[in-house]
């Protein structure tokens, strides 16, 4: 949550430009644009205002043909989604097929700036609400006081007004003497609340205009914008530019209204009505209550409804074209820039996956994870298809650990700090807890080994600006290495999901990269597994251990076949025994039953 207040004040930065943007579209269709359409723009940026909250991941068609396949068979055929060959590499079990060392790290807490600043945003909308409520409050005092409206002459003038409207509901309307100004309230139980001192003071085309006009607020569920626009306001109470457009959104909205009533006026009630507006100037103030739409507002609000009102003209069929014409534009332009929020408010940790491919399984392996959380993730080249287990988790981006160190050689590698040919790096005598650490090592032996020093050592050589820009080249995960440079891929900053893990090893296996052809050879030499006729497996495992507990396990990898290839990656996750050496078993329990690898027990 700390870090998405980071991304969610980056994300204020561009709404308030989308406010300006949005501004100056209004200002240069304003001759085309009607009142209405004008207001109806600004509940655009109200549903804009939204987009950082929405969590779009948790309800994605992925997951529901998920749920709707698992609804179907509960128990997923794992011969559907596979190949028929099968390998068989004469390896009994998984056991000392490879090493499976890790360090355990302090897990990095999570920014100091951030929980501040989440701590001062609170606190701000607690503020906000205590008004709000402070004015609800007001209200309900307001309409408990208030009694049925009782005058016989302005309740046949509301009736036919009803019927004007064609409205057919029956709205209730009473009077009460702590209102200057005519209101309407409620969405589900709307009511309109007249000032005693304007039904005292009776005058039956004035009383005409108000009712008209509040009828309009009903007419146009301006009770909904209202609720919205003052939980927009909560929300980003500290962002100015949001503030303004709100307040101009209320301005739009009674401007819309009065046209409303315009036309349903003769021309020659454009001036009466025009100086009902400006009889209240000195009879009404603002109303104070959040979910209350009024006739009345402020002197500079009261001018820009007369300015509207006196150049009031009824549309003509070209100047209608036109207004839809720019209001389609301008929404055009405005839903264009969604995913600008959606992007820097949108939680980094998982991956924003757009496959191209429509041959996507999703499947149920949760028997063969057991107590762990994680996913599978296959992908058949041969036949472009996917198959994945637990979707939610497939995105789900975390600390690669040890797998990184598949890329990580690459860099050295590209960059000339270790070659095909000599890969030798000196041991620097430190003591570690792994005995085939501590001794001279090589690409071969490092990789199979997971010796970490190794590793520092090439990005050390390396420099972080270029590990960096490797990093970025390949596009690797969320490519943060904002974490400790010796360390910044272990439990720490850089995270990444299992299916972009696929990705990249399809990358690795194709030199999508443009690397020279014999540093992926090297790198593909580091991590075969094994090799026969049948094919050759290559893998890498990876486990998170922190505060000595190990909470994140990996295996990745390819299979290569004489007329395939398979990609995967398992990823599980747990409050201990987390490890790659059992997210391996779990893989070649999967791949067994999927007929793709058949290991001899």
């Amino acid at each position: 949550m700390a870090n998405f207040m980071i991304r969610f004040l980056l994300c204020n930065v561009f709404i308030s430009g989308i406010v300006g943007i949005l501004l100056i579209a209004k200002w240069v269709f304003r001759n085309n644009l009607s009142s209405r359409m004008q207001y109806n723009l600004w509940l655009l940026l109200l549903g804009l205002l939204a987009v950082p909250f929405i969590p779009f991941r948790l309800i994605s068609f992925p997951q529901i043909f998920s749920w709707l396949s698992s609804v179907r068979n509960s128990s997923a055929s794992h011969a559907d989604v596979g190949a028929n060959n099968v390998m068989d590499t004469g390896l009994s079990g998984t056991t000392n097929w490879m090493n499976d060392f890790a360090l355990s790290v302090n897990k990095d807490t999570p920014s100091v700036t951030g929980y501040i600043l989440l701590g001062i945003w609170i606190v701000g909308m607690l503020a906000m609400m205590i008004l709000v409520i402070k004015s609800s409050l007001r209200l309900r005092t307001i309409k408990r006081s208030a009694l049925p409206l009782q005058n016989p002459k302005v309740r046949r003038l509301y009736n036919k007004c009803l019927n004007e409207m064609k409205i057919t509901r029956n709205i209730p309307v009473y009077s009460t003497a702590f209102l200057k100004s005519p209101i309407i309230v409620g969405f589900l139980k709307p009511c309109i609340y007249l000032p005693i001192h304007l039904i005292s003071d009776y005058h039956e085309s004035e009383m005409r205009y108000m009712l008209l006009h509040e009828l309009q607020h009903y007419r146009h569920k301006d009770a909904i914008a209202n609720y919205l626009m003052n939980f927009a306001g909560v929300l980003y109470w500290f962002n100015p530019f949001v503030w303004f457009a709100l307040r101009e959104m209320r301005n739009d909205r009674e401007i819309a209204c009065d046209t409303s009533v315009l036309k349903m006026l003769q021309e020659d009630d454009y001036e009466n009505y025009g100086n009902t507006l400006i009889n209240f100037i000195e009879k009404v103030s603002t109303t104070p209550f959040p979910f209350a739409a009024s006739l009345s507002g402020n002197m500079k609000q009261m001018k820009r409804r007369i300015i509207n009102i006196a150049s009031y003209e009824k549309p003509t069929f070209c100047k209608k074209l036109k207004g839809m014409t720019a209001f389609i534009l301008t929404t055009v332009l405005i839903m264009g820039l969604t995913p600008f929020i959606s992007t820097y408010a949108a939680d980094e940790s998982r991956y924003q996956w757009e496959s191209s491919s429509e041959n996507i399984s999703y499947v149920d392996f949760s028997k063969y994870f057991g107590k762990y959380e994680g996913s599978f993730v296959l992908y058949d080249l041969e036949n472009d298809a996917w198959s994945i287990h637990d979707m939610e988790h497939a995105t789900l981006r975390v600390a690669p650990n040890s797998t990184y160190k598949i890329y990580d050689a690459l860099f050295g590698l590209e960059e000339g700090v270790i070659t095909p040919e000599n890969s030798f790096i000196a041991w620097n005598g430190e003591t570690y807890p792994f005995e085939a650490w501590n001794a001279d090592q090589t690409l071969q032996s490092a990789m199979n080994s997971s010796v970490n020093w190794y590793f520092q050592a090439v990005d050390e050589q390396l420099g972080a600006s270029d590990v960096y820009s490797y990093v970025q080249e390949i596009g690797y995960g969320n490519e943060n290495m904002s974490g400790d440079f010796s360390s910044y891929w272990m439990e720490s900053s850089l995270e990444i999901s299992p299916i972009e893990q696929v990705e990249l090893l399809t990358k690795l296996q194709n030199n999508s990269f443009g690397f020279a052809p014999e540093n992926i050879n090297a790198v593909k030499d580091a991590i075969c597994l094994s090799a026969s006729d049948a094919g050759t497996f290559y893998g890498k495992t990876g486990t998170g251990r922190v505060n000595g507990q190990d909470v994140n396990g990996w295996f990745i990898g390819y299979i290569e076949t004489a007329d395939n290839t398979y990609f995967f990656a398992t990823n599980i996750s747990a409050d201990s025994d987390a490890t790659g050496g059992n997210a391996t078993e779990i893989t070649m329990s999967i791949l067994s039953d999927m007929n793709i690898w058949v290991s001899q027990k």
